[in-house]
């Protein structure tokens, strides 16, 4: 499949006014056509050929802050409610922001929809910063006639979802301080004071032979850790950097994903269990945003499991999406997949009978959120001891292996 490429484009309508705008697209002849779907005349299509510029590499590996999204929805929300027309608000977002990744989008929205596109058409185009769940609840809230509350919703859903990953966030970074400082203090030891009594206890070898034995164990262990890091640190580091690209262009792949998700959800010490409740607060809330923004129901299935996050849940809403196009109901396939626990399956089931399925999905997430907001905390409190522990028995397993033979020695020599 040929690549998409920007083109800039002049065109009219029936009633001869102009228009102009840029379109991403394989072909000429593939605006063209977008073109005249849209009703226009078109005067003149020119592919745009842009510099090679650093900063937009940098961009492609740049993500949306998700706190900034969540703000300019809100403020989408408000503008579309207060009825001030759609262009005049999407300027407005345009200066409101302070993200330069949504300063931009906005910029390109109000060029397409002035030149004839729909919102979710326009949103298409930007892709990084408005996913497809995202552009789904758009197109269903464009063509109800329902789209004040339907960015209402997809604010709400946003800031709950950006207020999920900010407390995993923030819980979690006290503990990963601590285990980085640990590991530069640990490096520190082993390249810069281990060779200082490494040169020690061959000084005192040298001065007494007669009384010198072979270095203990674990201080052979230290010596050859520390030697291997300072004298082979250029082989070293790029096996290292090697190794994480590989891990994480493994980690991208389908096989990949699936069996690494698998692994962190069976993570010991109640790790795999706050990944799952993580992972089932998000899918839950996103459900319920879907369903109440009036996107269909297979849509619906098929968007949340692809932003879930989480591989082997996507996995149970293909399932899920079986069943329903079958005919079949939501909560068959859901009761019977481990990854989701019986309270789930039970509650979407009432929601199904009673046709309350969006409140039940949101009380499902008003529970998972609580639920990880006490497993992080137990966790955070489980892990600070054990990594204290774990870098004091490494810190004083070196202090002994480097004081052991000059002990020794001492005791020849005296």
């Amino acid at each position: 499949m040929a690549s998409a490429s920007t083109f800039a484009f002049r065109a009219m309508d029936v009633a001869g006014v102009a228009s102009a705008g840029e379109v991403e697209a394989e072909s000429k002849a593939q605006v063209t056509e977008q073109l005249r779907q849209r009703g226009l005349i078109v005067l003149d299509v020119s592919e745009k050929t842009n510099p090679v510029n650093i900063e937009d590499f940098f961009k492609r590996w740049k993500k949306v802050d998700m706190r900034e999204l969540a703000v300019f929805s809100r403020q989408f929300a408000t503008l579309v409610a207060s009825g001030m027309p759609m262009l005049r608000t999407l300027h407005t977002l345009e200066e409101q922001t302070q993200d330069e990744m949504i300063k931009e989008a906005c910029a390109g929205l109000r060029a397409d929809v002035e030149a004839g596109s729909t919102l979710e058409q326009a949103m298409a185009r930007h892709p990084q910063v408005f996913d497809r769940l995202y552009r789904a609840m758009i197109r269903s809230g464009e063509q109800s006639g329902r789209l004040e509350s339907a960015l209402d919703q997809i604010a709400f859903q946003v800031e709950k979802n950006d207020s999920l990953r900010r407390q995993v966030k923030s819980a979690l970074m006290y503990p990963a301080l601590v285990f980085s400082f640990a590991a530069v203090v640990l490096i520190a030891i082993v390249a810069f004071v281990i060779p200082v009594f490494a040169n020690i206890f061959k000084e005192l070898a040298e001065e007494h032979p007669e009384e010198s034995a072979a270095l203990p164990i674990p201080t052979q262990i230290c010596v050859t850790a520390s030697e291997a890091i300072t004298g082979y640190w250029f082989i070293i580091i790029p096996v290292l950097v090697i190794a994480v690209i590989a891990f994480i262009q493994w980690k991208r792949t389908e096989r990949g994903r699936e069996l690494w998700t698998r692994f962190t959800l069976r993570l010991p010490a109640k790790i795999g269990d706050v990944i799952q409740k993580v992972a089932l607060a998000r899918w839950s809330r996103t459900f319920s945003g879907a369903v109440s923004a009036g996107v269909p129901m297979l849509q619906a299935i098929k968007l949340t499991g692809e932003t879930a996050g989480n591989v082997v849940i996507e996995q149970a809403m293909d399932d899920v999406y079986a069943s329903v196009k079958k005919g079949g109901s939501l909560a068959a396939p859901i009761e019977g997949n481990s990854i989701f626990p019986p309270m789930i399956g039970h509650m979407v089931a009432v929601g199904e009978e009673t046709g309350q399925l969006e409140t039940m999905m949101d009380k499902i997430a008003d529970f998972y959120e609580a639920e990880v907001d006490a497993k992080v905390k137990a966790l955070t409190s489980l892990l600070e001891p054990v990594m204290i522990v774990f870098v004091g028995g490494i810190v004083g397993f070196i202090v002994i292996s480097m004081y052991l033979p000059m002990f020794s020695i001492y005791e020849k020599i005296r």
